[in-house]
């Protein structure tokens, strides 16, 4: 598949782009690993500086298995985010109850780690993702939300020695004025081994903000812990904006070489994964899905909405590993480097309903979030829960 950056001049263009700036409130498709955490449960300083590097990773078969090792909790409302503690529990968002829960990773027990302020729930927007600051012992919990004007990232103290419920510091706005509406509003977040937080948005309902370098809407941001432009002397200096041209960015994860990688909703044709480069433009309004145009930047697989609508993203076993909405089965994207090895793989179709987010574990092993209590599905006794699993 081919894959083409922006020119020169388009480049600077987006990368010259101002730090935050506001944009409107289509409909299509459905609401369709970061570093190892430290002692406080925050995350430990990456070992480098820089995205991707050279190192090289095996590829991986062909072919793959998933195994449901266990149920690990049950009973979770509107589950989003999950952020993965170094004892084995997870912070879990609730995007409707604007929560954040803690669930014990062995017994499946939950305590109210707290309430984050200031979300309006409502559509697809509420209390999104979640991630954990970087820097060994920054006890610092980072949130992306829908609010009554905006959506946002903040970030706030995570204090697990306090009382239940109160646990959260208030939070401190890291990026605002990120366009809102019903539907469109992405809210994954990651940080990087060059120790920025990227964050996934969406065009909010207004296709053509996404190829706006002006607008927040439908791009991968990259920033500094604070909120900060980067200022490390890589390309995109002075702007937030990483890359352009995203319709409603769901999904992001960092592969084994430190390659940045993106899952997306399409609208009536094509779901898409990418490989995202700094200044790249991948298309959306003009192009959906593989369409070999100068200037963007084609998907490296890609799939019809009902077999996808996809969601978390994440790296394992020398895969991606990509959770389906309204395609309700996990996909084993096999890579040799930035190609694909096989067609991928689908596991669990139908077993478990919607899929949101999944989580890298330690060794071969992943965590899976379900979705059935998001308004669009159809909840089981348990649902949602939390599922760990084991991957070949």
């Amino acid at each position: 598949m081919r894959r083409t950056g922006l020119t020169a001049t388009a480049a600077a263009t987006v990368l010259l782009t101002a730090a935050c700036a506001g944009g409107p409130a289509a409909q299509g498709g459905d609401d369709t690993a970061s570093p190892a955490p430290g002692p406080s449960g925050a995350a430990s300083a990456p070992p480098t500086a820089g995205a991707a590097t050279d190192r090289p990773v095996p590829p991986p078969p062909a072919e793959g298995s998933v195994d449901v090792t266990r149920t690990v909790a049950t009973g979770l409302p509107s589950p989003w985010g999950l952020a993965p503690l170094p004892d084995g529990d997870f912070l879990v968002s609730s995007r409707d109850e604007a929560t954040i829960l803690r669930v014990d990773g062995e017994s499946g027990a939950t305590t109210r780690v707290g309430e984050v302020p200031g979300v309006q729930p409502g559509g697809e927007g509420g209390l999104l993702g979640i991630a954990l600051g970087p820097g060994a012992g920054s006890g610092q919990l980072y949130a992306y939300f829908t609010s009554a004007s905006d959506n946002r990232v903040v970030r706030m103290n995570y204090q697990p020695q306090r009382p239940e419920g109160q646990q959260l510091g208030a939070p401190d706005a890291v990026v605002r004025d990120i366009p809102k509406a019903q539907t469109h509003n992405g809210g994954r977040m990651v940080f990087g081994p060059d120790g920025m937080l990227y964050v996934g948005t969406g065009d909010a309902g207004t296709g053509g903000d996404a190829q706006d370098p002006d607008s927040l809407a439908g791009k991968i941001l990259r920033v500094q812990p604070d909120g900060s432009p980067p200022q490390d002397g890589n390309v995109g200096d002075g702007s937030l904006v990483y890359s352009l041209g995203h319709r409603n960015v769901q999904g992001l994860a960092f592969d084994g070489a430190g390659r940045l990688w993106a899952s997306e909703f399409g609208q009536n044709t094509w779901d898409e994964v990418n490989l995202i480069e700094p200044g790249g433009n991948y298309g959306w309004p003009e192009v959906e899905g593989e369409a070999g145009e100068e200037g963007f930047t084609d998907p490296v697989a890609q799939w019809r909405p009902e077999e996808a609508s996809p969601s978390g993203l994440a790296w394992a076993e020398g895969s991606l590993w990509l959770a389906g909405l309204r395609g309700e089965r996990l996909w084993r994207i096999p890579l040799d480097g930035t190609e694909l090895v096989a067609e991928p793989q689908a596991f669990l179709q139908g077993e478990y309903g919607r899929l949101r987010t999944v989580a890298a574990a330690d060794g071969n092993g992943l965590w899976l979030v379900t979705s059935n209590t998001d308004g669009r599905g159809d909840p089981a006794d348990g649902d949602d829960r939390i599922l760990e699993l084991t991957v070949e």
